[in-house]
Formats: structure tokens, C-alpha cells, sequence
């Protein structure tokens, strides 16, 4: 346990951290709404009475599925490259306050593709805002182009293309997110071998609102490197077995889990049950906008919760840096960062 609860907030405040799974969409704050509106015709007064609703309702979802319907909504508002371009400076400021020294950011893609948008003019446009951004707020940024699963392979392939386009604008891996049911990873395994062929980091969303067996063909099928979420990993102790020996890397959510309706309370997530486990963990906020947390929240939580020790919650940013897709040279560099901060 921390010495003293009073000093929770401040330990945790200035440790850096890396922030892995967390979408642009779903971090796009209620202020940056109410920007990305102004200047819309007839969407200034809708966007106030759907932030008073989900504030109303504290962040919460009736089900995964009716998350998905709002997470559309959202995107929606970002209709052209410069509204990109402000919520990717507005989520670089964001992390810049918590402290957040490196984040790897879910670009829709798929999303883009599916609203019919350019995926080229709006990702140019927010990876020169992540540059700029980062200039001024030291935060530094790197991409992971996402497919949506339950659109079909061509989709899928799709967005491949694009990340393999953009490498070289700090792209550095693909993945998958969607309805797991309806987009099950044995689709995958020849466009994931092509992002690997490619020179692309791969990863996948599983185990979130399925069982343990999407986690196992993400990682057995795929070759994910990490997997987002993981929730339903420890129903399965081979599972959990086989996650520890590769050391494949948890991408853990719990405000997201509990807002989604997959778990009751913050205090029932298996994170702890993952750490004894001898599991490779990292805490992450998801689409924080979207309910109502942050990844510094889930720091505090997870220590109030679960009781962790400093010891704990420095492992869990070194978890991070270690499992990120920098180089090894970057990473040692951003663990010693932790380290001295955490031994302050």
C-alpha cells in the first residue's frame, strides 16, 4: 500500500506514462465536441442535449453493442481533415497533463472507409497535428491503423493498404476491433501475415465481449502481439499459461469493461487475478472521452481498488514501455524516465 492515500494522487500524477490503447474517436472530449460543432448547422444544440444525456447516465452503456451505436455518433462529427487534425491536438494536450510521454493511438481507419471519407487527406491531416503537437507538448505519438472485423475481408484488406501506405508517417502497426462474433479472427490470419511480411507491428481487440477463445485465435491464428482488452482471459488457465510464456502483452481497460456493461464494478476486473498470474499487463483508458475517465483515473482506481503498491503501479508504465512498439533503445530510455520519477 501507498504510505498514505493522501499521497496517491500526487505519486501518480508524476509518474510518466505510455499510453497504448486509447482510440482518437472515443477521446474526443465533451469541449472538443462542442468546437467540432460550432459552425454545423443544427448540430450545436444536438451535441448539448447528447453530452447532458451520457453525463446524465455517468458515462454508462446498456450493453457493447449500444456503446458501438453511440462511438458512431461521435465520429460522425468529425466530418472533414481539420476536425481530425483539432481532436488530435486536442487529446495530445490531453495526455500532455497527465503526464503521458508516449501513446500509441487507434486510427479508425476502417471508420473513415465506412463514412466514405479520404483515409489519406484526414490521416495527413492528424499525424501533422500529433508533429505539431508534439513540439510544443513533448508528447510523442505513434499510430495503429484499425479495421473494423465485422465489415469483411476486402474492408479489412482495405485498411491494410493504408497502413502499409503510411509507414512512413509513424504507423507502426495494424489490428482489428469490432463485433468479435460476427468477425472472428480465423478470417484473418492472410492479411495479418501480410502486415507482418510488411514490416508492421500486429495486435488485436479479443476477449472483450468474448470468451476466452477469441484471445487464443487472436494470438494462435493471428500472431497478435498484444491483445486489447483480454477480459475473458482468465476463464481459461491454458490460456493464461500461454499468454505468460509468450509473454503477450494485456492491453487492460476497466473503466471501459464496467461503462460497456461487460462487468458489474471496476473492483470485479480480473487485472489482479492477471498480475499474480505472472501476466504481462498494461493499463490503458480506451475511448476515455466516451466514459467519462482518463488514463491517470485509471491509475487512481486501480490503486484504490485493488490496494497496489508504488512498486505496482510502476510496473504497470514499465509494462507499457516495454510492450510499446519503439525501438529497444527508446524503450530503456523511457523505462530509466519512470524509474528516477517513481524514485523521487
Amino acid at each position: 500500500m501507498l504510505d498514505r492515500e493522501s499521497e496517491l494522487p500526487s505519486f501518480i500524477a508524476r509518474l510518466p506514462k505510455v499510453e497504448l490503447h486509447v482510440h482518437l474517436e472515443g477521446a474526443v472530449r465533451p469541449e472538443t465536441l462542442w468546437e467540432l460543432s460550432q459552425n454545423k448547422s443544427g448540430l450545436t444544440q444536438k451535441v448539448g442535449e447528447w453530452i447532458s444525456e451520457r453525463r446524465a447516465q455517468r458515462y454508462r452503456y446498456g450493453s457493447f453493442g449500444e456503446f458501438l451505436v453511440a462511438f458512431g455518433i461521435v465520429t460522425l462529427l468529425l466530418e472533414k481533415p481539420q476536425d481530425y487534425a483539432l481532436a488530435t491536438t486536442r487529446l495530445s494536450e490531453w495526455l500532455a497533463e497527465q503526464k503521458v510521454k508516449y501513446a500509441e493511438i487507434i486510427f479508425s481507419a476502417g471508420v473513415v472507409l465506412w463514412k466514405k471519407q479520404s483515409v489519406g487527406a484526414v490521416f495527413e491531416a492528424a499525424a501533422g497535428a500529433a508533429e505539431e503537437a508534439e513540439a510544443r507538448t513533448g508528447v510523442r505519438v505513434r499510430w495503429i491503423f484499425d479495421a473494423v472485423r465485422h465489415f469483411g475481408l476486402d474492408h479489412v484488406r482495405e485498411v491494410l493498404r493504408w497502413a502499409v501506405r503510411y509507414r512512413s508517417r509513424g504507423v507502426v502497426a495494424f489490428g482489428i476491433g469490432g463485433n468479435e462474433e460476427r468477425g472472428p479472427a480465423r478470417l484473418f490470419p492472410d492479411i495479418f501475415r501480410a502486415a507482418r511480411d510488411q514490416g508492421l507491428h500486429v495486435v488485436a481487440h479479443a476477449g472483450e465481449a468474448c470468451g476466452p477463445e477469441s484471445i487464443r485465435d487472436a494470438v494462435e491464428l493471428l500472431g497478435a502481439e498484444r491483445i486489447g482488452h483480454g477480459l475473458t482471459a482468465y476463464r481459461d488457465p491454458h490460456l493464461m499459461a500461454l499468454l505468460r510464456e509468450r509473454r503477450i502483452p494485456l492491453e487492460v481497460c476497466p473503466t471501459s469493461n464496467v461503462a460497456t456493461g461487460l462487468i458489474a464494478r471496476f473492483e470485479d476486473h480480473p487485472l489482479p487475478k492477471f498480475l499474480s498470474a505472472g501476466l504481462v499487463v498494461t493499463l490503458n483508458s480506451d475511448d476515455p472521452a466516451m466514459f467519462g475517465t482518463s488514463l491517470e483515473n485509471e491509475f487512481l482506481e486501480a490503486a484504490r481498488c485493488f490496494g497496489f503498491s508504488r512498486e505496482t503501479l510502476t510496473d504497470l508504465c514499465l509494462n507499457a514501455a516495454r510492450a510499446s512498439f519503439l525501438g529497444e533503445d527508446e524503450k530503456q530510455k523511457l523505462c530509466d524516465e519512470i524509474t528516477r520519477a517513481a524514485n523521487l
